[in-house]
């Protein structure tokens, strides 16, 4: 049964991994679930310590997922339009220029929602710049912590 355990888990940590660029996948998550696995087999165990603050991180880091572009949008000067047009920049660019799409989509997405809504292009290229700079901090961060919580796994198997 431990080897299902890990080998579910392996697969989640690379689901999480990806889940981190992809915007349908939740990643943090996933890894997250991944070192559950783990600490549900017989043989490698977690502190409680340790997985609370790990659930901990994980949730923090999946709400400021929805915050920050958001944040970087308006702090820029964007409206609503502006953040829609970078969610849905995001999810055309993934599907019809991946991988370059996932960069570009949601920056002419924030223009284009932008230009719609009757803004200046001074403002719009402001906005979309914003959309971009929000989504890249949202991506590294999930990525860091993904990064670690699957450090965590290999460590975990490997020493113990």
């Amino acid at each position: 049964m431990d080897y299902v355990l890990i080998s579910f888990g392996i697969i989640l940590l690379i689901t999480g991994i990806l889940g981190c660029i992809l915007p349908v996948i939740p990643g943090p998550p996933l890894n997250y679930v991944g070192l559950l696995l783990l600490h549900f087999t017989s043989k490698y165990q977690f502190s409680t310590k340790f997985l609370i603050i790990w659930a901990i991180i994980t949730a923090i880091v999946y709400a400021l997922d929805y915050i920050i572009p958001v944040w970087g949008t308006k702090k820029f000067g964007g409206s609503k339009a502006g953040v829609w047009g970078s969610v849905i920049g995001l999810v055309f660019g993934l599907f019809f220029f991946p991988p370059f799409g996932i960069i570009v989509g949601p920056f002419l997405g924030a223009i284009t929602g932008e230009l719609l809504s009757g803004k200046n292009s001074e403002t719009a290229l402001k906005s979309g710049f914003g959309s971009f700079l929000g989504f890249l901090l949202g991506t590294l961060l999930k990525l860091v912590v993904s990064g670690l919580m699957t450090w965590y796994f290999f460590k975990k198997l490997l020493i113990t």
